[in-house]
């Protein structure tokens, strides 16, 4: 429901001030005003995320906040130039501060999901009764995580090992179905079991052998009947576990179901296949081919979308694809880009009001061929442009100590 207000009517408060229950109409970060989503305050940790931001002052209409808040105006203050340009400069040392603490937290999950692939994919669930109760509880704190700060995520789990592919497909399916489901407002409970089923997805491949999983060219119409036949291994090992949901099931069992009916292991159509499923098959997709296998080279995140977009509407949906593209980027958090100007650097941080000038991490020069001062350009602010996007493997040098 639309609520009418006049921002000219409202107070300014000092955010200390702010409290549950208050309408808030602008935020006000140091003498820029920015109009908000107007709403009430439900909970304290809207207003910690604006105080991490470093938003000072907020603004509220009092006849639409609750009767039981105490508002009090403060008076405005002008800021001289250079108090300004030295706030800002706090501001962005707080805001790389706290992503920086993000993204050592999402490390820390990100191992912690690799830790439990390798145990789900050396021993499936033998023996192992409390796996299901381990990955179960790791889904909810990423998911935790993912609806306060998908970019630290994103941009860890952009940090590949080719020997650990397996291990680390699993993880980053997870990942980015989550990043996927939140965008399409999907509720908790089933982001939950996105990130089950992402972890679960390639269970059934633990009874492959490893020289036709990691053989180094390409397969024969033997050897890839045999890939195919990790589904019937999933089903039959699934069959044997209590706790996963028919969600995380599907995730795991239809993930190479196609649309048109040219998928396996059932060949299901695509009244046959569920949103979720759907969800699964084009991030799997996106992930086995941008990351580097011990056989092949990744390929950059634009080359992929235009190999999705060729497969569809016919294999996969097409709305669910552009929607997955809108969702992590044209140029995704973690991905590696060239500026006009010749520096190379990682994507840092999305720009959702225009995706084609993220904030990026300059680490390197292909100009003058050597590693530079580490700076954040963000590029709605800067005449540089992205002159094309990067696979990992095609660079002359290894950036990768910068995600961190």
């Amino acid at each position: 429901m639309r609520v009418d207000f006049e921002l000219a009517k409202s107070i300014r408060i000092s955010i200390e001030k702010l409290s549950v229950g208050m309408f808030v109409t602008a935020i006000e970060e140091s003498d820029n005003i920015t109009l908000a989503n107007a709403g009430r305050v439900h909970c304290p940790t809207s207003i910690k995320k604006l105080v991490d931001n470093g938003v000072k002052f907020a603004w509220v209409d009092k006849k639409l906040s609750c009767e039981k808040c105490e508002i009090q105006s403060q008076p405005i203050q002008l800021v001289d130039p250079i108090e300004r340009q030295s706030l800002q400069e706090v501001r962005e040392k707080r805001k790389l501060a706290t992503r920086d603490s993000q993204q050592k937290k999402a490390k820390v999950l990100v191992e912690q999901a690799r830790d439990l692939a390798n145990k789900l994919l050396t021993n499936t669930f033998q023996r192992r009764t409390t796996l299901v109760d381990d990955i179960s509880s790791w889904a909810e704190k990423i998911v935790d995580f993912a609806l306060v700060d998908t970019d630290a995520i994103r941009c860890v789990t952009a940090l590949r090992n080719k020997d650990d592919y397996l291990l680390e497909h699993s993880v980053n399916v997870s990942c980015l179905l989550v990043s996927f489901g939140k965008h399409l407002n999907m509720n908790k409970a089933m982001l939950k079991q996105l990130a089950i089923g992402g972890i679960i997805h390639d269970v059934g491949k633990i009874r492959v052998e490893n020289k036709v999983l990691n053989k180094p060219g390409k397969l024969t119409e033997e050897e890839f009947e045999q890939i195919k036949m990790h589904q019937t291994y999933a089903k039959e090992i699934l069959a044997k576990v209590d706790g996963i949901s028919q969600v995380a099931r599907d995730i795991c069992l239809m993930h190479h179901e196609k649309l048109d009916g040219t998928g396996y292991p059932d060949a299901l159509s695509a009244d046959q296949i569920p949103v979720h499923s759907r969800m699964s098959a084009i991030v799997d997709i996106y992930d086995a081919l941008t990351a580097d296998r011990c056989y092949k080279k990744g390929i950059s995140s634009a080359e992929a979308f235009k190999i999705m977009l060729d497969m569809s509407p016919d294999k996969l949906d097409k709305e669910l694809v552009y929607k997955f593209i809108n969702c992590i980027g044209i140029y995704p958090v973690g991905s590696v880009v060239e500026l006009s100007d010749g520096r190379v650097g990682v994507v840092w941080e999305r720009n959702e009001s225009n995706p084609l000038e993220p904030e990026v991490k300059c680490v390197y020069s292909r100009k003058y061929r050597h590693f530079i001062d580490v700076s954040y350009v963000k590029l709605s602010k800067h005449e540089v442009t992205i002159e094309r996007a990067v696979a990992p493997s095609a660079l002359e040098v290894d950036i990768s100590p910068y995600y961190n």
